[in-house]
C-alpha cells in the first residue's frame, strides 16, 4: 500500500456500510484496509502506521468499544489520528478521537470531512 496514496484504516460493524464506504474511499484516491471487527483493526494498526484512522461507532453499544479501540490505537501510535462517523449523540459523548465526522451515511458531508482532517495533518 506505499504508493503515495493516502491510507485509510476503515473499522466499521456493518458489512454494508463497510464496503460502500469502502468504494467511496477507493475512488477518491485512498488506499483502504478495512475490518469489520475491532480485534483485526487493532492488529492492522499496530502492523503499520495509517494516515487516517476512520471508526464507525454507529448502533448501540458502539461507544465504549470504539473509544476502547481508538485509546488501545493511541497507546500504540500516539501520533495517529483518529475520526469517528457517527451521528451527534454519539459525538457528544466521546472525547477520544482527534475528529467526528457527524454523518450517519452521508458520503459527501464523509469525504469532505476526511479531506480536512488530512488537510490539517499535511
Amino acid at each position: 500500500m506505499n504508493d503515495g496514496q493516502q491510507s485509510i484504516l476503515h473499522v466499521c460493524s456493518r458489512e454494508t456500510i463497510l464496503d460502500l464506504r469502502d468504494q467511496i474511499l477507493k475512488l477518491h484516491g485512498y488506499n483502504v484496509e478495512s475490518t469489520l471487527s475491532l480485534d483485526q483493526a487493532l492488529q492492522y494498526a499496530t502492523a503499520r502506521e495509517h494516515d487516517l484512522v476512520v471508526i464507525d461507532v454507529e448502533g448501540d453499544g458502539r461507544i465504549p468499544a470504539a473509544e476502547k479501540l481508538c485509546n488501545d490505537i493511541k497507546k500504540l501510535r500516539p501520533g495517529q489520528e483518529i475520526v469517528f462517523i457517527c451521528n451527534y449523540r454519539v459525538s457528544i459523548e466521546s472525547e477520544c478521537p482527534d475528529e467526528v465526522i457527524r454523518s450517519e451515511f452521508n458520503p459527501a458531508a464523509m469525504i469532505e470531512g476526511i479531506q480536512a482532517i488530512l488537510r490539517k495533518k499535511a
